[in-house]
């Protein structure tokens, strides 16, 4: 399901930028940008996303800016680079190597260049960094809640039109019967004549016909698969799987009513029923 979260924060040392994207995704796919400074945090992060969503993919920038960068002291460990610069030369010198960068990867080494910035306290500074990433995942959660609701009103309304087209099949299918049994039996009073035709014989076959046209079972079942999926969306906890399930039954008890039915009338209402079955399973993927 998709959802958006941002959140700026700002002290007398740090300006934070916290944004974060989600789309509908089968597993949990999450792509974290952070200062290189932070990177050690990732599997907290991590953890904390997996408190709130189960699946998704999610996409979380945090931009951190230092309010005193400007005013920041370098410092270059002159002695220690010195100390660098004559070993590694000697060795480039000892194994015939090229020594024209020399320097460059000197500046590199550890501890040749600090700056007062990392000497600040990285904890207080991540403790605050990490409450502005929890109002972000906060609003991206309640962006997602906000859709699902909208979303649950339109499963609604699906199973409530799919309802009422199984109500037209109810109502429609007394007389569907009436007009097998009066089709059969004139057919063959044309073919036999009507005085010899067996009327103990006749109602016993024509009962063993209707048996296979009865769609009572499945109009039962396809009522309590309905009326579940709409206590199944009150569940809490994820349900996604379960309602999925639930088309599927649904969509089973449709199509024998339609194989079975041979009426051009319930057809109408079933292929109704089909159409927004269709619905549901599109939106389906986009849940849990």
């Amino acid at each position: 399901m998709t959802g958006y979260g941002a959140a700026v924060a700002e002290n007398e040392n740090l300006y934070v930028q916290v944004e974060i994207k989600s789309l509908n995704s089968k597993f949990l796919d999450l792509s974290i940008r952070v200062p290189k400074e932070y990177a050690e945090k990732e599997l907290e992060i991590r953890n904390l996303f997996t408190q709130v969503a189960e699946r998704g993919k999610v996409s979380l920038s945090i931009e951190v800016k230092q309010k005193n960068d400007n005013t920041a002291r370098v410092n270059i460990n002159l002695e220690l680079l010195k100390a660098y610069y004559d070993k590694i030369k000697a060795a480039a010198e000892y194994v015939g190597a090229p020594s024209d960068d020399i320097f460059r990867t000197v500046l590199n080494m550890p501890k040749v260049i600090e700056s007062d910035i990392e000497n600040v306290n990285r904890g207080e500074e991540w403790s605050f960094v990490a409450q502005a990433m929890k109002d972000a995942l906060a609003q991206c959660d309640k962006f997602r809640v906000e859709e699902g609701d909208m979303l649950k009103e339109k499963f609604i309304g699906y199973i409530l039109f799919i309802g009422e087209k199984l109500k037209e099949v109810e109502a429609h299918d007394p007389i569907r019967i009436q007009q097998v049994r009066d089709r059969i039996k004139n057919h063959l009073e044309e073919y036999v004549g009507k005085e010899r035709v067996d009327q103990s014989r006749f109602e016993q076959e024509l009962i063993y016909y209707i048996e296979k046209l009865d769609i009572s079972e499945e109009k039962v079942r396809l009522k309590k698969h309905l009326d579940y999926f709409i206590e199944a969306m009150k569940d809490k906890e994820a349900s996604g799987k379960k309602l999925g399930f639930l088309a599927q039954e649904i969509g089973r008890e449709i199509n024998t009513i339609g194989s079975k039915c041979n009426d051009a009338d319930i057809q109408r209402s079933v292929i109704g029923m089909k159409e927004e079955l269709e619905k549901i399973k599109e939106q389906l993927l986009n849940i849990l």
